[in-house]
């Protein structure tokens, strides 16, 4: 079976109703970044991190994973498909798909604000005084501007396996996306799914210029041509 990469990001579940974080101010629901995703933010008001975090978390519960989800999810049955996510959602595990890679952290996922590494599954509000087996307050899972993206080199190797290369939902500007797709092979296909690409289509790479859920049903029908 050929190896499918995908880099995935806001724009695949932004059909599903979830919103980006950041507002084209900049702010990310009414706050400065500063303020809800540092460590220097969590520091100085944790209560107010805990509680941006516990809205986009109840958000969650109230969408369902789109057609783009579950046509990549499909693939897997032709395909050894990886998905790397800059999401945080759990909308790839919900529609099918057996191998996510998160970039940035799970919004269904706390941790020790201590020991990094102790991980637990959490569905419900997470607040003050909801501590880890050591006694440190628990923090959202997620990466925060200024922490390392522990991920990152592990998605690195596997973009280097890739026969095929999709980016959807992300802007090939961006970085982690865009710094992965080098480490994809020379003669690899990329594909990138953009309503509004910043790039054009040439060699090796083809812009589909649609949405997410009308993306993918353009790029399997090009896979079934080749």
């Amino acid at each position: 079976m050929k190896h499918l990469v995908v880099l995935t990001g806001a724009g695949i579940s932004a059909e599903s109703g979830i919103k980006t974080f950041r507002d084209a101010d900049g702010l990310w629901e009414g706050h400065d970044v500063m303020e809800v995703a540092t460590p220097e933010g969590f520091a100085k008001n944790p209560k107010l991190v805990l509680e941006f975090y516990n809205q986009r978390r109840r958000q969650l519960h109230d969408v369902k994973p789109n057609s783009a989800h579950y046509d990549l999810a499909g693939l897997e049955g032709k395909y050894k498909v990886s998905v790397i996510t800059q999401n945080v959602d759990d909308l790839h595990e919900r529609a099918g798909s057996n191998n996510v890679i998160h970039l940035h952290g799970e919004l269904l996922k706390v941790r020790s604000s201590k020991h990094s590494n102790s991980i637990k599954s959490w569905n419900t509000d997470l607040i003050l005084g909801d501590l880890c087996e050591d006694g440190h307050q628990l923090r959202p899972h997620i990466v925060w501007f200024g922490e390392d993206v522990p991920m990152i080199e592990n998605a690195a190797e596997i973009c280097g396996t890739a026969d095929i290369l999709l980016i959807i939902g992300t802007s090939m500007q961006v970085y982690p996306a865009a710094g992965l797709m080098h480490y994809a092979p020379p003669k690899t296909p990329i594909y990138f799914i953009d309503p509004k690409p910043s790039i054009d289509s040439q060699s090796r790479l083809t812009v589909i210029a649609e949405t997410a859920t009308k993306g993918m049903k353009t790029f399997i029908t090009l896979l079934e041509q080749q």
